[in-house]
């Protein structure tokens, strides 16, 4: 154990140290912590809304430790709402995770801002390393994570092409990857000090780097961490729910909630019709779209491909 911690260390560390990139977007998680940790010389940009959301306390945590060049962007509500047309209309979708792709879209226009033309994140770490909660649950995740790693995709990836700038992942270096997939599930998903831990064998890995408040902290998705979840209800109180059922007959979606139809109504003004599958796809029950047949998950509307759980 001890020498694989050592060697996912040193390969990851190479990878970072190998790459120019001159910003990060910056959560203050476990991830995007341990590549500011390699390379500090950076300008780490945060994004929130409202000064809300715990990225702040993490972030300004690890930025005064390392003393990191830090730069906060504060987004306002009503700046956040009239931003989801143009971010829906750039990647082509309705995914309810659109507050995630926010936080991102934000933090790239700021970079945009600064001139900084290459920025890093920690995209593909929770995927590899058994990050999310439902991971837990998994039959054979070791199977899962090694599917999951040649389908994997990230809107940031589109994001920064629309920006012009180019995206640095270090988890997913093909390096990192064929080593991730090495790693018994095990060592992943483990249990530490009475608690089932997802990334342990990554935390045990940096331990001696980072303060163990960033080390030991629970995932946080981005919408939760820069407080753009609280987008979620204000969106849902402009539909009444008069107004949702009767839309939900009319539309041939199976929408999740009200925040759903709303996106989806946006994609229609903004993207128009949904892509047809092609002979070599298969249909989405969600929405209808093509996606393909080793897919997970469907990029237009969101809709989750069930996996074995336990």
């Amino acid at each position: 154990m001890n020498e694989i911690s050592k060697n996912l260390k040193d390969i990851l560390s190479n990878t970072v140290r190998r790459n120019a990139y001159k910003g990060l977007l910056f959560s203050g998680g476990l991830d995007s912590s341990i590549v500011a940790s390699i390379n500090p010389k950076i300008t780490a940009i945060t994004v929130s809304l409202k000064s809300t959301g715990e990225d702040i306390h993490y972030s300004e945590l690890l930025a005064r430790s390392l003393n990191i060049k830090h730069i906060f962007r504060k987004v306002e509500i009503d700046e956040a709402i009239e931003s989801i047309p143009r971010v829906i209309k750039i990647l082509k979708s309705f995914d309810p995770v659109i507050p995630n792709d926010l936080a991102v879209f934000f933090g790239l226009s700021l970079a945009k801002e600064l001139g900084i033309d290459e920025i890093a994140s920690g995209d593909g770490s929770d995927e590899l390393f058994g990050g999310y909660s439902f991971m837990k649950k998994i039959d054979n995740l070791e199977s899962y994570i090694q599917r999951i790693s040649e389908k994997m995709s990230f809107s940031s990836n589109e994001l920064c092409e629309f920006f012009g700038i180019k995206m640095t992942q270090p988890f997913i270096n093909r390096d990192v990857i064929d080593f991730a997939l090495q790693i018994p599930a095990d060592l992943k998903i483990k249990k530490h000090n009475g608690k089932v831990w997802g990334k342990w064998i990554l935390r045990r890995a940096f331990e001696n780097l980072l303060p163990p408040e960033i080390i030991w902290q629970d995932k946080r998705p981005l919408e939760y961490g820069s407080g753009m979840t609280k987008l979620r209800e204000i969106i849902c109180s402009k539909i009444s729910d008069a107004e949702f059922e009767e839309k939900k007959k009319i539309y041939p979606i199976n929408f999740l909630n009200k925040e759903h139809l709303y996106y989806y109504e946006i994609y229609r003004k903004e993207v128009g019709e949904i892509p047809k599958p092609s002979d070599i796809q298969k249909e989405c029950k969600g929405c209808g779209a093509g996606i393909e047949h080793t897919s997970f998950h469907c990029k237009v509307c969101g809709h989750v491909l069930n996996w074995r759980i336990r």
